[in-house]
């Protein structure tokens, strides 16, 4: 059975949400009925968002651009971090080539972004 969740619902679960959770904390038994009403309605909001929100997952290239400028970090002293040109770096950005498994998760590690996201390519 398909459960179908209305912005009128939707907009409920976000006001229970904002009720209950005053009421609930980390020591709160998993079983008290006011945290399973929190799980249900944060399990509706979830589904909604999902729905009508999606967040896209950056590609690597965006992910990269993102945290250089996060990070306050040029190119260069990226590539200075990996042992790569920063040229390189501008290829990778503007997809004219990808980079190594090696490069990729040395990115990863020095930008600090999930590693599935380089997997995308």
């Amino acid at each position: 059975m398909e459960t179908i969740i209305t912005k009128q619902l939707y907009e409920l679960a976000l006001a229970k949400i904002d009720e209950l959770l005053p009421q609930v904390n980390d020591k709160t038994p998993l079983d008290d009925p006011k945290c399973i009403e929190l799980c249900h309605y944060s399990d509706i909001v979830e589904f909604y968002e999902k729905e009508y929100f999606p967040i896209p997952v950056p590609s690597f290239n965006e992910a990269i651009e993102q945290r250089l400028k996060e990070e306050k970090m040029t190119k260069k002293s990226l590539a200075e971090k990996i042992g790569i040109s920063p040229s390189r770096i501008s290829d990778f950005l503007s997809k004219k080539a990808e980079p190594s498994l090696s490069q990729a998760a040395a990115i990863c590690k020095v930008l600090k972004i999930a590693p599935a996201i380089a997997m995308q390519f």
